[in-house]
């Protein structure tokens, strides 16, 4: 549950959070959560950060791939423990740190990453009925 906290913030940060709500179309209070829930979380683990696409706003690593694309690469890697991210690490071009920071990641926020992995396999079922379909329509 939310319970009412009071800040009292620089003037020029409030016109930048203004303007920032303009822009973005997201009311000053929901910008503020957002802000310092990414703020805390990438503090917490350096080398992650947020940014915008279609399906929103999610974690990924400092140039590289989105951490919900790297854990969901992991579940279908062969091979176990350690050897298991070694090999995912070669296999998508980045380090073992950079792997285990993303599963670092996922230990301490799994829905989120779950959430982005189930859109993920849902967009990819709506697009394979699609495809079925037109191809049905197609061969008839």
């Amino acid at each position: 549950m939310a319970r009412p906290t009071s800040f009292r913030l620089p003037e020029a940060l409030l016109a930048r959070l203004e303007e920032e709500s303009r822009t973005t179309a997201m009311p000053v209070a929901a910008l503020v959560r957002t802000m310092l829930d990414e703020g805390l979380t990438t503090r917490r683990f350096p080398g992650v950060v947020y940014r915008d696409g279609p399906a929103g706003r999610r974690a990924g690593l400092v140039g590289g791939p989105d951490l919900w694309e790297i854990v969901r690469d992991l579940r279908h890697a062969p091979g176990q423990g350690m050897d298991r991210v070694e090999q995912l690490a070669a296999e998508i071009a980045l380090t073992a740190d950079r792997v285990r920071l993303a599963l670092d990641f996922y230990a301490a926020q799994p829905e989120e990453i779950d959430r982005r992995i189930t859109a993920d396999d849902e967009a990819a079922a709506h697009a394979r009925r699609s495809i079925d379909h037109r191809e049905r329509l197609l061969s008839q």
